[in-house]
C-alpha cells in the first residue's frame, strides 16, 4: 500500500512498542506522526525506521523544542537538526507549539531550555516575538509550519485578546497554518472550573471563531481527571473523553474533513486500540460528508 492509497484520514503516533508491528501488518492509516526531537541524531536505525515508515505511509514530524514564542530567541542547533531531517525525509507536515521554552535564568546570561511548553501572553508583544520566529523556521524549512494550541494551567493577567484571535493573526502575519489540538481547547475549560457541557461549549466557541481555512490538521487524545479540586492533566494516557469526541464533532462539521491524530504517549497500550481510537475518527468525519 503506497501513501496516496492509505484510504482513511486519521493518523496515530509512531511510538516504540508497535515499530514491528506497524511495519509487519501495515494497517490503513491516514498518516504516521513522531516527535522530531527522537530522530534528530543521523544515520543509525532510527534514521533507517523512518526511512521505512516514509516508505508506506504520509509522515508527519511534530516537535515539541523549538519554543516558537521566546523571547530569546531559538536555539540555533535545534533549528539545524530539524532542517536537516526535514530536508531528508520530505515529511507531509512539521509542527510544534505556540508556547514558550527558553529564557534566561537572569539579566544577562545565556538562555536555558526548561523542557515544557510554557504559555505566552495573548499579547501584540508577545504575537511579534512568536511572528519572528515562526517566519524564521519557515524560511529555513522552506514551508509553512504548522502551530499547535497548548494546555495551559496558568494565564497572564495581561492579554489583550483572546486566544483565537491571537491564532488568527499569527496566521494572518506569519502564514502559518494551525493544528488545533481539540482535547486541549476541552483540558483548558474544565481547569477553568467548566463542567463537561460548559466545557464542550466554550472549546465549540473556540472552533467557530477560527477560519476553516487556517487549520490543516486536528489532534485528539485523552486526559487525566482526578478529585474535583485537582487539575486536569493532558497526559495522552488514555482512550479520547466523551467531551472531547462531541467538540471533535462539531469542530468536523465547522471545518471540514482534516487529517487528525490520535496522540497516546503514557501507557502505550496494544496498536488495535489505537487503531480503534483513529476508527472511530475516521467514522465521524465520513458523517459530516
Amino acid at each position: 500500500m503506497t501513501a496516496s492509497t492509505v484510504p482513511t484520514r486519521a493518523g496515530i503516533g509512531l511510538r516504540q512498542p508497535h515499530y514491528r508491528q506497524l511495519l509487519q501488518e501495515r494497517p490503513a492509516l491516514g498518516f504516521l506522526e513522531v516527535h522530531a526531537e527522537n530522530f534528530f541524531a543521523p544515520g543509525g536505525a532510527a534514521r533507517q525506521l523512518l526511512r521505512e515508515v516514509r516508505e508506506h505511509y504520509p509522515l508527519s514530524l511534530h516537535g515539541v523544542g523549538l519554543g516558537l514564542g521566546s523571547a530569546a530567541g531559538l536555539d540555533g542547533w535545534h533549528l539545524d537538526r530539524l532542517a536537516e531531517l526535514v530536508a531528508e525525509l520530505a515529511p507531509d507536515w512539521v509542527s510544534d507549539h505556540v508556547c514558550f521554552a527558553r529564557a534566561p535564568l537572569r539579566p544577562g546570561a545565556s538562555a536555558v531550555h526548561a523542557n515544557d511548553l510554557l504559555p505566552v501572553a495573548h499579547t501584540r508583544a508577545s504575537l511579534d516575538v512568536l511572528v519572528g520566529n515562526v517566519q524564521r523556521v519557515q524560511e529555513r524549512l522552506r514551508r509553512p509550519l504548522l502551530v499547535e494550541n497548548i494546555s495551559a494551567y496558568v494565564a497572564w493577567q495581561d492579554a489583550e485578546m483572546d486566544e483565537p484571535s491571537f491564532f488568527a493573526e499569527l496566521v494572518r502575519r506569519s502564514g502559518c497554518r494551525i493544528l488545533l489540538d481539540v482535547n486541549n481547547l476541552v483540558v483548558n475549560a474544565l481547569n477553568a472550573g467548566d463542567d463537561d457541557d460548559a466545557a464542550v461549549q466554550s472549546a465549540l466557541a473556540w472552533v467557530r471563531a477560527i477560519d476553516p481555512a487556517s487549520v490543516a490538521e486536528l489532534h485528539l487524545a485523552g486526559y487525566h481527571r482526578g478529585t474535583a479540586d485537582e487539575l486536569v492533566i493532558d497526559d495522552h494516557g488514555s482512550r479520547v473523553h466523551a467531551p472531547v469526541w462531541q467538540v471533535y464533532q462539531g469542530a468536523c462539521a465547522h471545518l471540514g474533513a482534516r487529517p487528525t491524530l490520535i496522540e497516546w504517549d503514557t501507557a502505550v497500550p496494544e496498536l488495535a486500540v489505537l487503531l480503534d481510537e483513529a476508527a472511530r475518527a475516521d467514522a465521524l468525519q465520513e458523517g459530516m460528508a
